[in-house]
C-alpha cells in the first residue's frame, strides 16, 4: 500500500524515506535511512533501506531517542538480605575458587545466595530473583538461566574429586579440640530416574521414596563441614565408614546418634589417631547396672539445667558418662504416667524399674574428658537438629527439584554452600543481639526491604543519599550487623546554665573569711 502523499509531505532529514508498516499504532510510518544501491543483473539498480531513524506521528517526525546502555538493567536493587549472606561467605567463595572454574564459582554462589534469601526458589525464577537483588553485584555475570542451572548442578555432581577437594579445605579449618557431629536426614525424592531414590525404613510405610543426605557437623563453630549423599535405604551403619574415608575426617570427635556402634567404624578410628567418639548407649546395657552407673557421685556446675553425673573407666580403656537432668527425669516420669493412666496399664514392677532411668543418658567414649565437657559436646548437637530444620523449613530443601543421580548431589553442594551461610547468619544475627527481638524469618524479610541504587558506593553508609524508601528500622539492623556505617551521633549537650564568660583584665575579689558585718551606716532619718 503506497504512503499517503501528506505523509511523505512532512518535513524529515534528507536522505531517508517512509516506509508504511501496516496496522493502525503510532509507529506505522516509519523514517528510515537511504541505504547502499542494490545490483540487478540486467536492470537499474534498487536502492536499499537502512536503519529507522525514526517516526511519522501526528503529521510530525518524531526521532528515535538515544539508547541508553544501562535501560536494560533496573537502576535500583535489593541491598541487605544479599549483603548480609555475602558477608559471611567470603572464605567460601576462596575455597571455591582454589578449585572449581570461576565461571561456576559465580553461579554457585548466586544460586546459593538465593537459596538462602529467597525460600523456595526454583530454577525458573532464578534469573529474575538473581537481576533483582545485589547478586547480581556481587556475582556479576553468573548464568542463572533454567538451562544453565541444570548443567551446572550436572558438572558438580560428576566431579566427586572436586568437591572432597573443597570439603577438605573446610576440614582443615577445624581445630583438632574441636566436636564434630555426625547424622543425616531423609530427603523426599520420588524420582524414577535416579538410583538414589529409594524406600528407607519409615518411608516404606508412608509410600514416598527418599535420598539421605549425611552432614558433619563442627558443634563449636555451629556450622557444617562436609556432606555427602547416600540411597535412601542406606543405614546409618555402613554410610558413616564411607562418609567418614570419602570426606577424609582425621581429627575431631565424633558424637553420633543413639544406637549407633562405635565398631563399625573401628579400622576409620585404628588408621586416624586423631579421630575420637562419643557416642551414647542403650538404657538397658549391660555395662550400666555392672559398672554401677546410676550412682552419681555429683552435680554439674556452670550450666542452666540441674544435672548430676559419673563418670568411670571400663574395661578395655573406654570411658563411661552418665547424666541425669532433673527437669527431663520429671518430664518423662510424667509422660509415662499419662500414657499408662489413659492406656490402663500401670505396673508397679515396670514403674520401679524404670523410675531410677528416667532424665538418664549414658555415653561411651575413647577418650578421658571431664564430665561437663563430655555432657555439653552431646547436649550441644541440639544444633545440629536445628540447622536439619532450618535446612528443610526456611530454605525449603525438604523436596528435591531434579531427576538424574549427579544433578540430585549437584543440587546438595549447593545446599551445603546455603546451609552454612544459613549457620552463620544465626550467629552473626545472635551476636548483634537482634533475635531477642525478632525472629530469623522477619530479620530476612526487613532486611530484603533495604533497596539501594545500583550506582552506589561500595561501602554503603546509612546516611549516604542512595537508599530507596528504607525505614529507620531497618537502617538500624543494618548497622547492628555491620551492613551500613552509622551516622556519626551528636555528643550529649551538658545540663545547666552556661558559665559566663571571665575578665581576666579584672583583678579577683579577695575572699572575706567569718560572717559578713552588719552595716553601721546610720539609717535614715537618725540624727
Amino acid at each position: 500500500m503506497p504512503v499517503p502523499a501528506e505523509i511523505r509531505a512532512v518535513p524529515r532529514p534528507v536522505n531517508t524515506v517512509v516506509d508504511d508498516n501496516g496496522g493502525d499504532g503510532p509507529k506505522r510510518y516509519a523514517v528510515r535511512q537511504r541505504g547502499s544501491s542494490k545490483y540487478v543483473p540486467g536492470g537499474n539498480p534498487q536502492p536499499k533501506n537502512g536503519k529507522v531513524i525514526g517516526h511519522i506521528i501526528d503529521y510530525k517526525f518524531v526521532p528515535l531517542p538515544e539508547k541508553d546502555p544501562g535501560a536494560d538493567l533496573p537502576d535500583m536493587l535489593s541491598y541487605g538480605a544479599s549483603a548480609l549472606v555475602k558477608s559471611v561467605t567470603a572464605d567460601l567463595k576462596e575455597d571455591l575458587l582454589a578449585v572449581y572454574d570461576a565461571s561456576d564459582v559465580y553461579a554457585m554462589m548466586s544460586l546459593a545466595t538465593l537459596r538462602v534469601i529467597k525460600p523456595a526458589i526454583t530454577a525458573d525464577r532464578a534469573r529474575t530473583h538473581y537481576l533483582r537483588t545485589f547478586v547480581c553485584k556481587d556475582y556479576p555475570g553468573a548464568a542463572m538461566s533454567r538451562n544453565s542451572i541444570g548443567s551446572l548442578l550436572q558438572r558438580i555432581g560428576m566431579n566427586g574429586s572436586r568437591r572432597r577437594q573443597f570439603y577438605q579445605l573446610r576440614m582443615k579449618a577445624t581445630a583438632a579440640d574441636h566436636h564434630i557431629a555426625i547424622d543425616g536426614m531423609l530427603k523426599q525424592d520420588n524420582s524414577k530416574v535416579n538410583d538414589l531414590s529409594a524406600y528407607s525404613r519409615k518411608a516404606k510405610v508412608r509410600g514416598i521414596c527418599e535420598v539421605s543426605v549425611l552432614y558433619a557437623y563442627d558443634i563449636e563453630r555451629m556450622e557444617p563441614v562436609c556432606a555427602e549423599v547416600f540411597p535412601g535405604n542406606s543405614i546409618d551403619a555402613s554410610s558413616y565408614p564411607a562418609f567418614i574415608r570419602d570426606n577424609d575426617i582425621r581429627k575431631g570427635i565424633i558424637v553420633a546418634d543413639k544406637g549407633f556402634p562405635p565398631s563399625k567404624i573401628k579400622e576409620e578410628l585404628q588408621e586416624r589417631p586423631d579421630l575420637h567418639f562419643l557416642t551414647p548407649i542403650k538404657r538397658n546395657d549391660t555395662r550400666i547396672s555392672s559398672n554401677d552407673m546410676l550412682a552419681f557421685e555429683g552435680v554439674l556446675s556452670g550450666i542452666d539445667a540441674h544435672v548430676v553425673y559419673k563418670k568411670k573407666q571400663i574395661k578395655g580403656g573406654r570411658y563411661l558418662y552418665a547424666f541425669k537432668d532433673a527437669r527431663k527425669a520429671s518430664a518423662e516420669e510424667a509422660s509415662y504416667l499419662a500414657n499408662a493412666q489413659k492406656k490402663g496399664t500401670f505396673s508397679p514392677e515396670k514403674y520401679a524399674r524404670k523410675q531410677a532411668t528416667f532424665g538418664v543418658i549414658v555415653l561411651e567414649s575413647d577418650q578421658d574428658l571431664e564430665p561437663k565437657a563430655a555432657y555439653l559436646c552431646y547436649e550441644d548437637r541440639w544444633l545440629l537438629e536445628m540447622v536439619f530444620n532450618r535446612y528443610k523449613s526456611d530454605e525449603c530443601l525438604d523436596h528435591t527439584d531434579v531427576q538424574g543421580d549427579f544433578s540430585v548431589i549437584g543440587s546438595e553442594f549447593i545446599n551445603f554452600i546455603s546451609t552454612v551461610a544459613t549457620c552463620r547468619i544465626i550467629r552473626k544475627a545472635q551476636n548483634a543481639g537482634l533475635l531477642e527481638k525478632i525472629s530469623y524469618g522477619e530479620l530476612m524479610d526487613d532486611l530484603a526491604s533495604a533497596w539501594r541504587k545500583a550506582d552506589a558506593p561500595e561501602e554503603p553508609a546509612t546516611d549516604d543519599g542512595y537508599w530507596v524508601h528504607t525505614l529507620q528500622l531497618v537502617f538500624d539492623e543494618l548497622e547492628a550487623l555491620g551492613l551500613a556505617r552509622p551516622v556519626p551521633k551528636p555528643a550529649p549537650k551538658k545540663r545547666g546554665r552556661k558559665p559566663k564568660p571571665k575578665d581576666e583584665t579584672e583583678p579577683k575579689p579577695k575572699r572575706k573569711r567569718g560572717r559578713p558585718r552588719k552595716d553601721s551606716t546610720p539609717s535614715a532619718g537618725t540624727v
